[in-house]
């Protein structure tokens, strides 16, 4: 009687015998398409081999302008704007400065004397125009 734990071994071997599935041959690339824009009477080049060139053709004052997608406003987000933005970043940054009157960052404490004097220029001014000595 035989073994039956040498079966499988001779099963797999006879597998790897047979002969191998012919590989499907593989599919051609596709061809290339290519998307132009042509301003005035330019004209549309010639596709090459299996080349596609699709050419779109603006009027010849467009050739040198921003595209149009750019030239327009976007549409209000409801948010800040992009100057209230900068503002803010700047503000917050500005403690960090030289000439901010701060404890923080590098020569902080060099704009209080220049704080101290617009201060006092700014309650000058407020005294003058109110009339109280």
């Amino acid at each position: 009687m035989p073994r039956l734990g040498a079966f499988p071994l001779i099963a797999l071997s006879l597998v790897a015998l047979l002969p191998a599935p012919v590989l499907a041959q593989p599919a051609p690339p596709p061809e290339r398409t290519i998307n132009l824009l042509v301003y005035g009477d330019d004209p549309c080049p010639q596709g090459k081999g299996d080349e596609i060139v699709v050419c779109a053709r603006r009027p010849e004052s467009e050739r040198y302008r921003i595209p149009k997608k750019l030239r327009e406003k976007p549409a209000p987000s409801g948010g800040p704007g992009w100057g209230s933005q900068v503002a803010t970043m700047e503000a917050t940054q500005r403690q960090n400065l030289p000439n901010s009157c701060s404890v923080n960052g590098a020569a902080g404490f060099t704009g209080c004397t220049a704080q101290m004097l617009s201060q006092w220029f700014a309650e000058r001014r407020m005294q003058e125009s109110t009339g109280t000595p």
